[in-house]
Parts: C-alpha cells; structure tokens; sequence
C-alpha cells in the first residue's frame, strides 16, 4: 500500500493528541511516511510535537519523518492530506464571543448563535489563507477541513475554490450523536446506517438503519429517547454541558413527533430556553479552558517528563474519540476508494430536491477518489425547508458579510438568525462585536 505524508493545520490544538492516536492505531489501513503538524503558535506546537516524538518512537516506529512547525512552506509541500482543525482567535475570543451575546440577551453560542457569526467572520479569512498556502506548495493534496463553525465555512471555500472538489468540509456531532444512539441499542455505530439531511449543526435524523438486516431503529429510538437517558459515551460529552445538551433532547422529540434531531437544533427552536441557562460569568469557553483543554495540556507535559507511554498511566487505547475517528475514516475512504458513506457538507445539486442547488446541505455522502458524490434525499416537508431556507440565508449573508466588507449584510445576517432576530438587538451587538473582533475581522463599511 502507498504510504501517504499528512499535516495536521492546527497542530497545537487539544483535539491533536487523539488524531494522532488514532493513526497509529489505524496504520494498517492508512499507512503513513510523513506527519506533519502546523500552528502559528510555537509555544503550543511545541508541547505537542515533543509528546507526538514519543508517541511515534513507541507506537509507530515505521514512520519515517515527524515534523513540528510554524513554516507553511516546510509544512505543506509534499503532502497528500491537509486536515484542518483552526480555531481562528482560539478560546478567549470565544469567551468574548459569548459574553459579549449574553451582554445583548442572545445566545453566544460558538457555532449557533451570535457567537458563531463571530466565529464564522474570524474563520473565513483565516482557512481562505491557509487553503491558497497548501495549494501554492500542494496543488493536489486533498484538505478535510472540520474548522467550525463548518456551514459558513463550507460555503467561503465553494465560493472562493469552486472547482476544487479536493476540499471537504466535514462535522463529527452527528456522528456523535449516532455513538448515542448506538450505545441506546447495545449496539456499535459502524453497524449502522443513517439517513439524514439539513445544514451543519441543523439537521435531521429520518431513518437510522440496520446495515445487515435494512430494519429501522429510529421509532424504537425515538420511543426510548422521549425520557433523558444517560449514556456511555466519549469523555468530552460527559461534561455536564454535554450531558444536558444530549438530555434536552427528550423536549425535542416530544414536542416534534415525526424525526431525531441534531442536538444544536435546542439553539434555534428554544432560544429563549437556551439563553436562561447561560451564565454571563462562566460559559462553556471557560468550562473547555477549565476541563478538557487543561487536561490535555497536563497530560503530554507529563508525558513529556517521564519521556515515555508505555508502561505508564498514559498507555494508548483504542478509544480515542469520534472527531479523530471521523476524519481518519474519511481520508481512508478517499486514500482507497472505497465508496463508503458519511455525512458529509457538500453542495445540494439535486439532493434535497425542493433546495436550491446551490445550498451546502449536510446528507449522506459516497466518498471515493473522484471525491463526493451526494445522495438523493428527495423533497423535504414545508417546516423543514423553512427553517433550513432562513438559516442558509443567514450562512450566506454571514459569507457575503465577510468577503464583501459589508456591515448592512452582517447586520442582515444577525438579524435572520432565530437566535437574535431583533434589529434593536442586532445592531449593538454587531458594534460590541466589530470593536472586539478588531484584530480578526474584515473591516466592514
């Protein structure tokens, strides 16, 4: 089998440890010559290229070269996939995200409310940038992108890149979330199908299907997820933000009776629910900064001190987590060709038949090395296009916004999102927004 080079574009990220276990536990499948790991902060890339050095020396001694870096030269020449995984203005500018929604009496949240428009206006110049690096030094490499908020992403790149079918923008919830419904059945999730469709972090579950013998689970699913369950998965989602988050989903199921939905849809049709149990003085940044990321931090300088893994409180499992899963999957699919299916953000052209083409819709997708190729959802019912037609509009305002410099179409945009929709609301927090966004934003006219 070919060998393949990779870098991983935020390197320093908390979410790195887990991919990089992952490749070694799946070298079999997705072999490996060259790893490289990128970020423009050296203090982070530092802590987690020396652990990556021992994890490699231990767990994937075949690997030819490793390499840690803040040069996108020496990064992205040469390579055969660019996973992407930035978070543009890292968890203090989320924190302000937030704070700054809850100021104004909206939701902050980083990929739903007016934090993730927040987020969305930093991200789109940041992987527009990246994206045109990797192409200068590897023109045909494919880039995964999981960068949040992935919908407004998804639509930059169509826009700026629109005949390169090598960019896939891709999210790990509703994978998750089938982790969830696989642990409700005692079963595991590669043992099911799912058949799905809206935006990212906006969609639903019609059909979860058995892949052996074609029988669907979602009425038993929905029947036993009408009351909160508590459920064995990853460790990231039994913090007890998640916990909650998996738990409204009983409200959801009972007040809409046909469906399983994505969990972020609490956002949007409870705003007003959502928004009384945020606190304006410790949000979920400071519950990540507080937990999983200092955590991990802790756990490779430790592993950096004792200079080994092996032996120790630290040895590698197979459990590293859905979002390394996920992406290790996808670029075996397309290193392979093997046709299989994901949920997959990609441009509709047909797959939900009364969308506009051109919306990028999240749906099963077959991944194989001509790259995606959608799946027909059929038409959808008038609830549903609704909502998905109001947020899409909001996503490209959001884009439109970004791109052209326009403070009316970023205005516009907050105003359409189901969790602001006020203009009196709208306006101020867009100013609180632009003055702490200075450092990150287009400028807007």
């Amino acid at each position: 089998m070919k060998r393949y080079s990779i870098c991983i574009v935020g390197g320093g990220s908390r979410y790195t440890p887990d991919m990089l276990a992952m490749l070694c536990n799946h070298q079999e499948r997705f072999p490996l010559k060259k790893i490289v790991l990128y970020d423009n902060e050296r203090e982070r890339q530092e802590i987690v290229g020396k652990y990556s050095e021992i994890l490699f020396k231990e767990y994937y001694p075949e690997l030819e070269e490793i390499i840690y870096t803040t040069d996108p030269k020496e990064a992205f020449t040469d390579i055969d996939f660019a996973l992407m995984q930035i978070r543009a203005g890292r968890m203090k500018m989320r924190e302000k995200d937030e704070k700054i929604s809850i100021k104004h009496g909206c939701l902050g949240q980083e990929t739903c409310g007016a934090g993730g428009f927040a987020y969305g206006m930093r991200s789109v110049p940041a992987v527009i940038d990246i994206i045109k690096l990797i192409r200068q030094y590897s023109p045909e490499c494919w880039i995964l992108n999981y960068s949040n908020p992935a919908a407004i992403v998804a639509e930059a790149t169509k826009r700026v890149f629109p005949d390169d079918y090598r960019i896939i923008n891709i999210c790990d919830m509703p994978i998750a979330i089938m982790d969830m419904y696989a642990s409700v059945l005692g079963m595991k999730r590669r043992d099911l199908e799912p058949k799905y469709f809206g935006l990212n972090h906006f969609g639903w579950f019609t059909h979860i299907l058995d892949k052996k013998t074609g029988a669907d689970y979602l009425p038993k699913l929905r029947e036993i997820l009408k009351k909160p369950v508590d459920v064995q998965t990853e460790p990231l989602f039994q913090e007890p933000s998640w916990k909650a988050t998996f738990h409204f989903m009983s409200k959801m199921i009972n007040d809409y009776d046909e469906y399983l939905p994505n969990t972020y849809l609490q956002y949007y049709l409870y705003p007003r629910k959502m928004f009384e149990k945020e606190d304006p003085n410790y949000t979920r940044a400071n519950e990540v900064m507080d937990g999983n990321e200092k955590e991990t931090y802790e756990k490779m300088e430790k592993i950096i001190s004792l200079g080994k893994i092996r032996g120790t409180e630290f040895e590698l499992t197979s459990d590293v987590g859905c979002h390394a899963e996920y992406i290790v999957d996808l670029a075996t699919a397309l290193a392979n060709n093997t046709k299989e299916i994901f949920l997959t953000i990609a441009e509709n052209k047909g797959a939900i038949e009364n969308l506009d083409p051109e919306v990028m819709v999240e749906v099963p997708c077959r991944i194989g090395s001509n790259g995606v190729e959608t799946l027909t959802v059929g038409p959808i019912k008038t609830f549903y296009k609704g909502l998905i037609e109001n947020q899409y509009a909001y996503e490209k305002l959001t884009v439109d916004a970004c791109l052209e410099g326009s403070y009316i179409k970023a205005l516009q945009a907050l105003v359409l999102n189901r969790t602001v929709v006020n203009t009196d609301v709208a306006k101020p927090l867009l100013d609180d927004l632009i003055e702490a966004n200075k450092e990150y934003w287009n400028e807007l006219k």
